[in-house]
Formats: structure tokens, C-alpha cells, sequence
């Protein structure tokens, strides 16, 4: 096979002259075509986390409930009873702008794998979605190929989709995001694992067949765009949830037997990846071992594949298993019984090198180490983030009627109720779906099957935080998790992370890389709140303008008796609207400042500041109250401050509300009503209820009363009290109306 002789050529496999360097030394001589397509995929960004690896180590990884952190395919936690649950999110952001439907579903498809393939059955899917400004003339379709691509495949495969997020900004013109996250439930003593394959062993194939599609899925996912990389469109992989429902049961089914010793899902950079990993995991201590595979053996779908396109297709509904010995019959009966394909391509050895076979020929012959283990590993120069000068509302004049700013911010893109998006996916398929809240609520409720306990699951960010201040911001992406998970009545327990950021080569941009991962990091630390598992999206930029921030947080925390919940939706006629806080709220980088103000970049100013302590005080509070049964409703201070959070628990529980800010003389109203603030809750809760609570240490403070059909925000003081008013109905046609209006082109 040609050898490849210079940067030149590798240049267009993304290998840079440092790189280059790197590989020729390791290697040890030129790299023929094949080899240097291994290497440029497992030294892709995507791959190999070069550039973010070494800041990645910052995050807390373990604590009483963790079995398995970072490493595997996916996050591990101990939830009681001898089971886990298993969970972790990614990225398929690239592949979805270029062709939306095939890149959301296969986001779908590859997620689930992660999952299934650590021995879990998946039982709940979450997806965290940004598109660019609802004016820009390819928002629309992105839209609608996205949802459809992910409600086609999770419908499909039969597996509820139950909780995410969708926001639009002008920041996401050019590189949309979309990052999926699969949880799933295993017995804790059935949990498979990608490490420790020993020489000798049989290499199986599962799945679909090896096609064409995705090759190089990887190294695109790992460079910027430019206008009408649209032709990229042959790099995209093409998913069919109907085989992936069949992958699932057979691989579960043989996960009862005693065959597997390794298994490994083929995602990102396909069969290369799979096998790469398993082998730099493998032996008795994790030394690593080797692999030699026929690639004459591997179920093709085309003719005439060459040894580089099976190596690198990225082919959906696929699995690599290194088997027990004499294994091999019981395997095949499975999943011939599934009607899969399923071949011996290889054996396990005790070489330390990847060696493949076409045609009788050895067509790649290189160690296994320099490809994972000392895969490059970047301390990128960066900058400082600058500080933003304190927002000054004085500037601005105060709105006439209050009542038409709530108007504007609950129907405003980001705010306005995503029904249209949620009714396109199946919440409720496997029947444990006990809360999902892509219908507006803070967290997912999902059963435990055949149990009393449930799972509460969450996707947060908020990127103009994270762009304010990363530190700050990235803080409070850990803690909103928190709080959504607390507001249900859920313990916090862990969490999976989507870094999604520009050029890491830009240190401007990388400054926000390391910033947030730090303020993540100490959020994590303080809460006792992990990362398990995640993935890490950069280069998301095109003609160089890079996306606003965005590392998202999927929660996931343990609900021991599942009677005992609390939602946005349950406010009655005549309970309290009570307010648990004691922090400050702060309309820098608020939704009132962008929305209303028009305000962009340096005029907005800081966000808030995360206030850690108080949020473990609230949030032990506020799950003490769900658990003994003294509240009917329960929601977090987010965007929009506690106005737009009691609106949205009238609009869910169908009742109208009154209140005012908070006690005179603490501040504007107009700031203690849209300002923003950590740590904070709003709570309705009955006569009988009240009585009940054991405040001792805190301070909530009665807000108004749920009454009528209307919402009335109280300012001024007796006998000079002003009501601004907007009744029910037209607030829920503002608000639910917006999305279905925008996607019929109205």
C-alpha cells in the first residue's frame, strides 16, 4: 500500500506539522493511507479531547453513589436495591446542521448505544437543543428536521423522550447544537465494561452492516465550517432505529449469558475507535494488549470497500465484543435469532499493535499505545475573560405596565413553551414516565420499574451567564441542575456534561474553555455533585465567528418514594405563593435586559453570582418540605425571575395568581420581580400545609395568593398599590402560541 510521504498529504486528514512529527517518531517511518486515517481520527479533537483533556482532570469525579466515573462509555451510579442507573450525553452538532434529521437521529441511536452497551436497559432519553434566530432563513428547517429526527428515532426504538431544553440565539446562525443524552438501569452486577479484553480472544461484529456513510465523521466534527459546507453532507450517517431495538434485546439477551469479556459500542470513528479502545484497556491490569482483525471478514453493505473506508465509516446500529472463549456459537445463535448480522473478525493478542488484514495482505500495522494513551495533549494559551461592568438600570426608563413586559418575556423564543417541539416525541412509551418536563416543569420523574423509587433527570445551561462571566456561569449551570432536581424532590447525585465551544486554537476562546470547566468544577466540588461522564464539542465556529459558550449539565438524581414529588403543576385556588431565596436578585445578563432593553454583549453586564452554601441549604429545605407532603407546587428562579416562574406555574395549574415583589424597600420592583437569582424557589402551598412547615433557619416570604384567572403583579405600597394585570388566556396564547406560529411561517 502507498506510503504517505508528507505533512502535506496529512494536512487534509487534519494532522497538523506538530503532529506529524508526533506520529513519524512514534511510528517509527511513514504511515501508508490506512494508518494515517487511524491516526487522524484518534487524534481528532473529537476522539482524543487534546485540547481540553488536561482541564477535563479539574472536575470532581467520585462520590458515595459513583461505580464508574469518566472513561467508560458512560457514567455509572449506585441508586439502592443492587442497581445503577447509567447515563451520559453527547454531541451531534456538526452532522445536524448539515443534514438535520439523519444528524439528530443518529445522535439518538449513538447515545443509546453508550448506554446499552455497559449492560442497561435505556429508559429515558433527554436532548439539549440551540438554533440560530427565528429570522434567519435556515432556523426553520433546522428546526423541523431536528425534532423530527429525534422524534423519529426515539419513537422508533421505543424508548421516551422526557425531559431537554431549546433555545434560539443569533450565536447559533452558523453551528447549531444538539446534544443527547440516554439513561438507562442495570443490576449492579451486570454492568459491562469497554476495559479488560485478554490476548486470545475472539473478536465479534454486531449489528448492521459496514457502509460508506460517515467516514470521517469524526474529523469533521473536530474543524470549522464555512458557508456551503452543506456539500458535506456524505460524512452524515444514516440511522434505522428499527435495527437498533433489535441490538438492544440481543446484546441484553446475551449480556444474561456468561460470553462477553469487553464490549464497545462503534460511535465516533467506528470500528477504528471501538477496537483502539478496547485493546489500550485490555489485559489483567489495564496495560493494553493487541489486535489483529480480517477485514474480509466484516459485513459490508457495499462492494468494493477499501481496508480506510471500513476502518472509518461511522455505519449506525453497530457493537464490537471481544468474547469468552468457546463463545462463539452461543453468540451467533442470538443474534442470528435477532436477525443481525454477527461475525468473528478477529482475535485479541499480546502484541500491543493493531494489525488488519484485507485480501490476504497486511494493510496496517501500528502500535496501539501512541493512538490512545499518547494521543496528543494540548496546554493551549489563553486569556483571561474580561470582567463586564456592573449593569446599571438607571439608564433605562421603567416600563409603564409591568403586565406587558411579563407578555413579552413569556413569548419571547427562549421563553415561550416549546409544546410544539415536546408533542412531536412519545413521553410516555415503557409507562414509568411519571413527570416529563419538556412540557415546562424543572425536572423528568421516571419509575423505577416494578419499584417504588424514580429517577429525576434535567438538561440546563444558560449561555449568556456562561459568556458574562464563564467562572460565574459555569457555576451556575452545576447549580440550576441542582435545583431542578431538588424542586421535584429528588436528591442531586451526579451529572454528564456537553462542553460545547469555538476554536480551542483561539485563546480568547479557549480563556472560556478553562473558566468554565473551573467554575463547573467548584460548583460540582461544593454541591458533591460529580461529573460521571460527558463529551466535549469544539470548534463549533464558522468563517470564525464561534457559538456563544454553551457547556450543558444533564442532572440525574434518586427519588426514594415516588408519591412523594412535587411539580410546577399542582397550585390551587387559594394556596400561598411563597418565595424561599435569602439571595439578591440581579438583572445583569437577565432575560428582562436582553428581551425587553434589547441589550447585547457588554450592556448586559455580569450574571449572579452562584451562591453554593444557601443552594445546599435551599435545596435540603425544599426536599424536606416535598418529602412530609406540605407544598402542592414547587418551581426554581430562572429566567425571568419570579414573575415569568409564577406565571408559568399559573399557566400549569390553570389558576391565576396575585402577588408583588418582595417587602418594600428592598430594591426596585421592577428588579425584585424579573431580576434573577440563585438558590431560589417559589412554592404554593395550602393553609394546612403552612402551618406545618418547620422553618426554623429560613425565611420564606409570602408573595400573593393563586386566585381567578388572571395574573396580577402588586406594586406600589397602601393605599397606592398598582395591579398590572394580563389575564390567563391571553398569556397562554402569548406563550404556547409562539412556537406553533413560527413553524407554520405565520
Amino acid at each position: 500500500m502507498q506510503t504517505v510521504q508528507n505533512q502535506s498529504d496529512a494536512a487534509e486528514h487534519g494532522i497538523n506539522t506538530e503532529e506529524w512529527d508526533r506520529l513519524i517518531t512514534r511510528l517509527g517511518r511513514h504511515p501508508n493511507l490506512v494508518e494515517l486515517g487511524i491516526y487522524s481520527v484518534m487524534w481528532s479533537e473529537h476522539c482524543s479531547y487534546k485540547s481540553s483533556r488536561r482541564h477535563l482532570s479539574k472536575f470532581p469525579t467520585k462520590n458515595e453513589f459513583v461505580i464508574q466515573g469518566p472513561g467508560e462509555n458512560a457514567g455509572v451510579i449506585d441508586i439502592g436495591d443492587g442497581q445503577a442507573a447509567i447515563f451520559k450525553m453527547e454531541s451531534h452538532n456538526h452532522p445536524s446542521y448539515i443534514e438535520p434529521y439523519q444528524g439528530a437521529a443518529t445522535g439518538v441511536g449513538g447515545i443509546l448505544r453508550d448506554v446499552f452497551t455497559m449492560g442497561a436497559r435505556p429508559i429515558a432519553l433527554v436532548n439539549a437543543l440551540r438554533f440560530g434566530e427565528p429570522d434567519h432563513p435556515k432556523t426553520r428547517s433546522l428546526v423541523a428536521g431536528v425534532v423530527h429526527g429525534i422524534g423519529g428515532y426515539g419513537n422508533c426504538v421505543g424508548v421516551p423522550t422526557v425531559a431537554g431544553e431549546t433555545q434560539f440565539d443569533a450565536g447559533y446562525n452558523g453551528n447549531i447544537l444538539v446534544n443527547a443524552m440516554a439513561v438507562g438501569l442495570a443490576d449492579q452486577d451486570k454492568i459491562f465494561y469497554a476495559r479488560g479484553a485478554t490476548p486470545g480472544n475472539p473478536i465479534f461484529y454486531v449489528g448492521s452492516k459496514t457502509g460508506r456513510d460517515g467516514i470521517h465523521g469524526a474529523t469533521m466534527a473536530s474543524a470549522e465550517f464555512s458557508e456551503g459546507d452543506e456539500e458535506k453532507r456524505p460524512t452524515v450517517q444514516v440511522g434505522d432505529p428499527f435495527t437498533e431495538k433489535l441490538l438492544i434485546e440481543a446484546c441484553l439477551e446475551l449480556m444474561e449469558t456468561d460470553a462477553i469479556q469487553a464490549i464497545q459500542d462503534m460511535g465516533a470513528a467506528g470500528l477504528t475507535s471501538s477496537s483502539v479502545e478496547m485493546a489500550d484497556s485490555g489485559g489483567e491490569n489495564g496495560e493494553g494488549i493487541g489486535v489483529e482483525m480480517d477485514l474480509d471478514k466484516v459485513p459490508q453493505r457495499e462492494e468494493g470497500m477499501t481496508a480506510y473506508e471500513i476502518m472509518l465509516s461511522e455505519s449506525q446500529e453497530r457493537m464490537l465484543m471481544v468474547l469468552k472463549p468457546g463463545k462463539e456459537a452461543v453468540a451467533k445463535a442470538i443474534f442470528d435469532k435477532w436477525d443481525l448480522d454477527a461475525e468473528v473478525i478477529g482475535m485479541t493478542t499480546d502484541t500491543g499493535r493493531l494489525v488488519l488484514k484485507q485480501h490476504g495482505e497486511v494493510v496496517c500495522d501500528i502500535p496501539v499505545a501512541p493512538l490512545a494513551d499518547d494521543a496528543p495533549n494540548y496546554d493551549r494559551p489563553w486569556n483571561e475573560p474580561p470582567k463586564r461592568a456592573p449593569f446599571d438600570l438607571s439608564k433605562y426608563a421603567e416600563p409603564a405596565d409591568f403586565a406587558d413586559v411579563l407578555l413579552k418575556l413569556m413569548s419571547c423564543p427562549d421563553m415561550a413553551s416549546k409544546r410544539w417541539v415536546w408533542e412531536q416525541y412519545d413521553r410516555h412509551v415503557m409507562g414509568d414516565t411519571v413527570d416529563s418536563s419538556t412540557s415546562g416543569g424543572d425536572a423528568a420523574i421516571v419509575r423505577i420499574h416494578g419499584t417504588n423509587k424514580a429517577l429525576a433527570i434535567c438538561s440546563d445551561c444558560n449561555p449568556h451567564y456562561v459568556a458574562a462571566d464563564p467562572f460565574e456561569g459555569g457555576k451556575g449551570v452545576v447549580a440550576e441542575a441542582y435545583r431542578n432536581l431538588s424542586a421535584v424532590g429528588a436528591k442531586p447525585i451526579a451529572i454528564t456534561d456537553n462542553l460545547n465551544f469555538g476554536n480551542p486554537e483561539k485563546p480568547n476562546t479557549m480563556g472560556y474553555i478553562v473558566k468554565a470547566i473551573e467554575g463547573m468544577a467548584a460548583a460540582c466540588g461544593e454541591l458533591n455533585f460529580p461529573v460521571v461522564s460527558g463529551n466535549v464539542s469544539l470548534y463549533n465556529e464558522t468563517d470564525g465567528v464561534a457559538i456563544p459558550p454553551t457547556p450543558v449539565v444533564g442532572g440525574v438524581g434518586l427519588i426514594e418514594d415516588v408519591t412523594k414529588v412535587a411539580t410546577l403543576k399542582g397550585a390551587q385556588a387559594g394556596d400561598k405563593l411563597v418565595l424561599l431565596s435569602e439571595t439578591q436578585p440581579h438583572l445583569g445578563a437577565s432575560l428582562y435586559a436582553r428581551e425587553w432593553l434589547g441589550l447585547k454583549g457588554e450592556e448586559l453586564g455580569p450574571p449572579p453570582s452562584a451562591m453554593l452554601d444557601t443552594e445546599i441549604d435551599n435545596g435540603e429545605f425544599i426536599r424536606k418540605l416535598i418529602s412530609q407532603g406540605v407544598v402542592n407546587a414547587v418551581h426554581d428562579v430562572s429566567d425571568g425571575g419570579i414573575a415569568c416562574a409564577a406565571a408559568e406555574m399559573a399557566l400549569a395549574g390553570g389558576v391565576g395568581v396575585s402577588f408583588c415583589g418582595t417587602e418594600p424597600g428592598e430594591g426596585s420592583e421592577l428588579t425584585q420581580l424579573f431580576g434573577e437569582r440563585p438558590a431560589s424557589y417559589l412554592i404554593a402551598v395550602n393553609d394546612d400545609q403552612w402551618v406545618k412547615w418547620d422553618s426554623k433557619g429560613f425565611l420564606p416570604t409570602v408573595l400573593g395568593k393563586f386566585e381567578g384567572d388572571s395574573i396580577t403583579l402588586k406594586t406600589g405600597v397602601s393605599p397606592n398599590i398598582v395591579d398590572h394585570t394580563i389575564t390567563l388566556e391571553a398569556l397562554r396564547d402569548a406563550h404556547e402560541g409562539w412556537m406553533p406560529r413560527y413553524m407554520a411561517g405565520a
